[in-house]
C-alpha cells in the first residue's frame, strides 16, 4: 500500500487573534497537500480567563500540537512560538517567522506593559502606523472584521520575558518572512546587535521579502501561502 507523506503545517497567528486569522491560507495549504492545523492560543478564545494565562500555557499548546512539523508564527505569538521551540525542539522541523523572529533569553513583547493590567486591547489603527505596522493592502470591510473579532491578549503572556534553556532550539532550519521592513533592514538591526535581532545572530536564517502590510495573511494570502508551502516541504 503505497503511504503519502505530507507535511504538517502549525499555524500560529500574533496578538489579539484566534485560528480564523489563517481563514483562507489554511485552506489553501491543505488543499495543496499540506496537513494544516491553526491554533487558537490559550487566552485568545473569546470566553478564556485572560487574567491567569501565561506564555509557558500558550507554548505548551503548541507543543501539545506539534509533532516533526512545521512552525508558522506571526508577530507576538513569536515569542509563545519560539518557547515552544526551547521546550521540545526535537518536534519541530523548521519556523517561518512572518513579519516576527525569535525573541532573546530574558526578552518581552511589551515589558512596558502597565504591570496592574491583566489584559492588552487591540490599540488603535494609528498606533501601529506609529510604530511601523504597516496597514497596507488592509480594505475598510477587513479592518472592520479584525477589530470586531480581535480579543484582549493575556497580559502576562505579553510582559512575561522569555525563559530559554536549550540550545537546540537554535538547530531548527529558520525562515524570516519580512513584510513590514525589507530583509535588508533586518539583517542590519541584527549585525548591529539591536535588541529585536540579538537572537538571529545565532541562527542560520534564510530571509524572503515580500512588501506589504504586518498581516500578509489578508493582504497578500495567495502570496504567502505559496512561500509557507515553497519553505515547509523543502
Amino acid at each position: 500500500m503505497l503511504v503519502v507523506m505530507t507535511t504538517h503545517i502549525i499555524l500560529v497567528p500574533g496578538f489579539w487573534l484566534g485560528a480564523w486569522a489563517w481563514d483562507g491560507i489554511g485552506e489553501a495549504l491543505a488543499e495543496r497537500g499540506n496537513q494544516v492545523t491553526p491554533l487558537t492560543l490559550p487566552g485568545l478564545g473569546p470566553d478564556d480567563d485572560r487574567a491567569t494565562t501565561t506564555l509557558e500555557q500558550q507554548a505548551q499548546a503548541i507543543v501539545a500540537a506539534a509533532d516533526n512539523s512545521v512552525l508558522v508564527v506571526h508577530s507576538g505569538g513569536a515569542a509563545a512560538g519560539y518557547l515552544a521551540t526551547d521546550m521540545a525542539p526535537n518536534l519541530f522541523t523548521r519556523v517561518i517567522y512572518i513579519d516576527a523572529g525569535p525573541l532573546a533569553h530574558g526578552q518581552a513583547v511589551n515589558p512596558a506593559l502597565d504591570p496592574e493590567a491583566t489584559e492588552w486591547p487591540l490599540p488603535a489603527w494609528a498606533e501601529f502606523e506609529a510604530e511601523g505596522s504597516s496597514l497596507e493592502g488592509l480594505d475598510h470591510d477587513t479592518l472592520v472584521r479584525f477589530r470586531e473579532r480581535a480579543v484582549p491578549e493575556p497580559a502576562l503572556v505579553a510582559r512575561t520575558p522569555l525563559t530559554l534553556q536549550n540550545p537546540d532550539r537554535r538547530k531548527i532550519p529558520t525562515t524570516i518572512v519580512c513584510t513590514s521592513f525589507p530583509s535588508a533592514i533586518v539583517k542590519q538591526m541584527r549585525d548591529a546587535g539591536h535588541p529585536i535581532g540579538l537572537e538571529l545572530l545565532e541562527i542560520e536564517a534564510d530571509y524572503i521579502d515580500l512588501p506589504t502590510s504586518h498581516w500578509p495573511m489578508w493582504s497578500k494570502p495567495a502570496e504567502l501561502t505559496s512561500i509557507i508551502d515553497e519553505v515547509a516541504n523543502r
